[in-house]
């Protein structure tokens, strides 16, 4: 049998590549957007809604998605539950 070559697929950079608004991920972009607008009902403010999209938008990309996969993290330790533990205690010889 003869070796087989390693085949090449092409990879675009497109694929790779994100897609961004103003140079941000379009989902910080769009909460951003939301909650200055929020901000901007809650107060009646355009200055505070302004800022506050000024903020989040120049804050640090990777925030959102620290933040997304925290609220999906099961949870580790629950101090409400509690389970029963058999132990077992051998007599020493």
């Amino acid at each position: 049998m003869s070796p087989v070559a390693p085949r090449l697929q092409p990879v675009y950079a497109s694929i790779n590549k994100p897609l961004t608004v103003g140079g941000t991920e379009r989902r910080l972009f769009l909460v951003s957007l939301v909650l200055g607008a929020g901000t901007f009902t809650f107060f009646g403010s355009l200055l505070a809604g302004a800022v506050m999209f000024l903020a989040l938008y120049f804050a640090d990309p990777q925030w959102l998605r620290i933040v997304l996969r925290s609220a999906a993290a099961p949870v580790h330790y629950d101090s409400a539950k509690l389970d029963a533990i058999r132990v077992l205690r051998r007599a020493r010889r």
